[in-house]
């Protein structure tokens, strides 16, 4: 409705020529068939509106004054005049019921009167408390108040004028008044208005203040705000911890609490927390009776002669597998709070899988995280059912996954898969101890691929043992730098196949267990589910990080040190970049230098010199990086 109103510059009455002058004077816009087109309205032209202060001013076109019998133009008044609330309210009070309902409003709930207001709702005394000072004899009320009151104060003066017939000049002045503390009680930081003040020169606290921004009643009180059974302190990593596992210090599990109800099936572990007490981990703080009143048992001294009864419920501490939500703020998205399962361990931080870190978008440089401990079955019904970290991996947003394999754990799956990569039976079944046999083909090993002169197992073999039975083809990150390879028998080992959970050929790499679509991570999580790759994730950091504890890796000087050859290659092409800057710099000095489109003579020599320049230090560093080997171990990072 707004819409069209909008463009129109004479109320309808039905006729033609209102018609025409609606639509701009164009007749080919005009549907002579439609039935709407035609209203009885009263022809007259319509103003339009602006904001000046405390006043909507009424503007009317020219056009508005008519002509008599005789001829003569008759003014119709004032082309601009402010519009009160008092005729807004008049003009909307006469709108009719059908009317009413064509402009989307409903009669008796909402009505267009209703948009101008009669009356103001006054908050409760909670919203405005007042402050008692003075040993209590002396209170000094909110800014909400006093401003409730000057509004009191100047309404009774206003009623006071109109019922004793002063000036109108009178009248308008203290209804002006009565309009501005209406405003400052709303909003007190208008532009052009003057701002309410209270005896001490300070601006009142307005409704809208205590509303919006970070510190305001939405975002500070209601959506954010310090709630129980919460924690927080610095996270660290852990790779021997499951995904879907975080590390909660000793002190936070005895101070975090969850009423489990006692039952004929726990009542004796139940017994057991109430004996231990609030001082010894795993035990019990409080019991709560069925009437709600409680047993503290920090003030008990014989524990022993407690007596639990079925019903009753026990605030024991946080134990081990106990449901959390895991959060690290700013919470940008559904994967910043997140399902883990408590894990009780010493010290003083929380303790995070590396792999979980890039949802959170977290980093072990100070970063501090919340934990909200669950405080119902429902609760943690929801929590592991729908939040759960193995839930997530995969991201809604991009059908991709979220969290994959990183840092030292992503680098030995590298080393570990490569070609000349052989280790005996007696470290294979170390490896494998690592692991749960249900993560391995039920714990059998497989045949050596090397039996002479002793046998061997390759490290594809030892990864093929975490693989569930999927296949995949894709190239691996070094594949770029091997184009001229056969893709299906590959030099540089560039092509990863695998058929049936066996690794054929290839290096597993970061496109492959890596937060990548289409790698084993996605495609475990599409075909076997969240558990299953909570346990192929786990089982890849537990097994390489411990192989690469023995293998060892480090970055030394001579992986920086260029051969005599990359030396030499290097030291030509700066010395012919210098003799092309030289030869510049002589056509410049003798006048023979052309000036680029758009640039001066000087502006032109710099763009060649640096342009040049440029060339030369990218032609270098693509030379050293070329020179480098697959060994070097700043490539294999």
């Amino acid at each position: 409705m707004s819409v069209i109103c909008k463009s129109r510059k004479v109320c309808d009455s039905g006729g033609m020529e209102s018609v025409m002058k609606g639509s701009g004077g164009k007749q080919d816009d005009v549907d002579m068939d439609d039935e709407d087109v035609a209203h009885t309205g009263c022809g007259y032209a319509q103003p339009s509106y602006t904001v000046q202060g405390m006043q909507i001013i009424v503007s009317f076109p020219s056009s508005a004054n008519e002509e008599n019998e005789d001829g003569v133009v008759v003014d119709q008044g004032d082309t601009k005049r402010p519009l009160s609330a008092e005729t807004a309210y008049n003009i909307l009070s006469r709108i009719s019921v059908p009317d009413m309902i064509a402009m989307g409003f409903t009669p008796g709930r909402s009505e267009p009167s209703w948009l101008i207001l009669t009356v103001i709702p006054v908050p409760p005394p909670p919203v405005r408390p007042s402050v008692a000072f003075g040993g209590g004899t002396d209170r000094a009320e909110d800014d909400l108040t006093l401003k409730l009151q000057d509004i009191v104060k100047v309404n009774q003066m206003l009623k006071k004028q109109l019922e004793t017939g002063a000036g109108s000049h009178i009248v308008n002045e203290i209804a002006a008044l009565l309009q501005w503390h209406l405003y400052t009680l709303q909003d007190n930081n208008i532009p052009g208005m003057p701002e309410a003040q209270t005896k001490s020169k300070k601006a009142i606290k307005s409704i809208r203040s205590r509303l919006k921004g970070k510190e305001g009643r939405i975002r500070g009180n209601l959506m954010g705000k310090r709630v129980d059974f919460s924690a927080r302190t610095v996270i660290t990593g852990d790779p021997n911890i499951d995904i879907d596992q975080v590390g909660v210090p000793k002190s936070i599990a005895m101070n975090l609490t969850f009423a489990e109800r006692v039952t004929p099936l726990n009542y004796a572990k139940m017994r057991e927390l109430v004996m231990r007490g609030p001082t010894s981990w795993p035990g019990a703080k409080r019991i709560i009776r069925d009437d709600n009143s409680c047993i503290d048992l920090r003030f008990t001294k014989q524990a022993q002669d407690i007596v639990l009864r079925y019903g009753w419920r026990v605030e024991r501490h946080m134990q081990d597998n106990d449901l959390v939500i895991f959060n690290r703020q700013p919470s940008l998205h559904k994967m910043s709070m997140m399902g883990h399962r408590a894990k009780i361990l010493p010290f003083s931080t929380f303790r995070l899988n590396l792999s979980v870190t890039s949802p959170y978008n977290a980093d072990f440089d100070g970063d501090e995280m919340n934990m909200h401990l669950a405080q119902s079955h429902e609760t943690r019904a929801e929590i592991r059912n729908i939040m759960m970290v193995p839930r997530q991996v995969v991201s809604p947003q991009g059908n991709r996954p979220v969290m994959g394999i990183v840092q030292d754990s992503l680098l030995a799956c590298a080393l570990l898969t490569k070609r000349d990569t052989f280790l005996e039976k007696d470290f294979c079944m170390q490896l494998l101890m690592w692991l749960l046999p249900a993560s391995w083909d039920g714990g059998n090993m497989p045949m050596p691929c090397i039996l002479k002169p002793r046998p061997l197992w390759s490290g594809k073999q030892l990864f093929s043992m975490l693989l569930p039975k999927i296949s995949l083809q894709k190239d691996a990150g070094i594949a770029s730098k091997n184009r001229g390879d056969d893709p299906w028998f590959s030099r540089s080992d560039c092509r990863v196949i695998i058929q049936e959970g066996e690794v054929m050929c290839g290096v597993i790499c970061k496109k492959t267990v890596g937060a990548s679509s289409g790698g084993l991570i996605h495609i475990t999580w599409l075909d076997y589910g969240p558990e299953r790759t909570k346990q192929f994730i786990g089982g890849i950091q537990r097994l390489v990080n411990f192989w690469l504890l023995h293998h060892g890796f480090t970055v030394g000087c001579a992986d920086i040190v260029a051969n005599d050859g990359t030396m030499q290659k290097v030291a030509d092409t700066l010395a012919q970049a210098k003799r092309d800057v030289r030869k510049l710099v002589l056509d410049a000095q003798r006048g023979r230098l052309e000036a680029q489109p758009g640039k001066s003579l000087q502006q032109s020599f710099e763009a060649r010199v640096n342009q040049r320049l440029n060339e030369a230090r990218e032609d270098s560093g693509r030379l050293a990086a070329d020179s480098l080997d697959d060994k070097n171990n700043i490539i294999a990072m």
